[in-house]
């Protein structure tokens, strides 16, 4: 793939978490977010990562100074998209955010640039529909925390081309990740399996079978996982997994896809977990 120039719509921990990754692989990357609290936030996150990766010895000390040259942060979609040679949103998990967002892109950006969406449930489809050229549309969903994170799943829509598909796998290869290519279906598999057991999790503490410490370590220490459900549900965003349940809710139209009340009580409560403060655990101010 050719692309040099990567558009990363969306500043947060997945949008500055894919950047550094483009970063350190040598491409140079526009960072756009409207909100520019979070611009300078995932700016920050970036240039911490990066350092991070220096002293772990991934990257040298000039790779580390030409990787944060290569990283322009920018307020306006607009102007953004018209450098653009390739884009990935990494916008909130809201259907009408995204297509809006599309909407512009596919105004603003070139005839043949790829519009690649990280969304980790929504329909690739619904979101290429608002666009002239769903044919250049795709899911390149990553895994957090997105520079150590291996898998990239892959999501075509009903008319991505085989063309796009192709140079966006290529492009995964070389930032190091495995592509797996899914089919579009809500959660694709990464969250279709992930998602009702964390859900379950919930239900566990709801019913007061056990607390969030029991049960992450009946998780960890029974079945091995790096980290338990709850603690993964925090790291990620309570609000983000209740997006991601009602998605597959309202998808399959199946109870078993239910969202806890719980969970729906803690994101009412703004306790998103780790990304301010308070989840099913406590954490330092962010």
């Amino acid at each position: 793939m050719n692309a040099q120039l990567t558009l990363v719509a969306g500043a947060g921990q997945m949008g500055s978490g894919i950047a550094q990754t483009l970063l350190q692989s040598g491409r140079s990357v526009i960072l756009v977010d409207i909100n520019d609290a979070s611009l300078e936030r995932g700016a920050a996150a970036i240039r911490t990562g990066l350092a991070k990766s220096a002293a772990k010895g991934k990257i040298s000390s000039g790779e580390l100074e030409q990787a944060q040259s290569r990283l322009t942060c920018s307020a306006s979609l607009e102007e953004a998209a018209e450098q653009a040679e390739f884009v990935i949103e990494a916008a909130p998990e809201v259907m009408t955010v995204k297509q809006a967002l599309f909407r512009t892109l596919d105004a603003r950006c070139a005839a043949g640039v790829i519009l690649a969406t990280n969304t980790s449930s929504l329909s690739i489809t619904e979101i290429a529909a608002v666009t002239r050229r769903p044919e250049n549309v795709i899911g390149m969903h990553f895994m957090n925390p997105v520079p150590l994170m291996p898998l990239v799943e892959i999501i075509r829509g009903l008319a991505t081309s085989d063309d796009t598909f192709g140079q966006v796998e290529a492009l995964a290869v070389s930032l190091g990740k495995t592509p797996l290519a899914v089919r579009d279906y809500p959660g694709f598999v990464s969250n279709r399996v992930l998602m009702p057991m964390i859900n379950e999790a919930v239900y566990a503490v709801y019913e007061g079978v056990a607390s969030p410490e029991t049960v992450d370590g009946i998780m960890r220490l029974g079945m091995n996982h790096p980290m338990g459900p709850l603690a993964l549900a925090d790291l990620i965003g309570l609000d983000t997994c209740l997006s991601i349940m009602e998605t597959l809710h309202d998808g399959f139209g199946d109870s078993k896809y239910r969202p806890c009340p719980l969970l729906r009580l803690y994101v009412k409560a703004g306790w998103l977990g780790k990304k301010c403060g308070r989840g099913f655990y406590q954490y330092e101010s962010q």
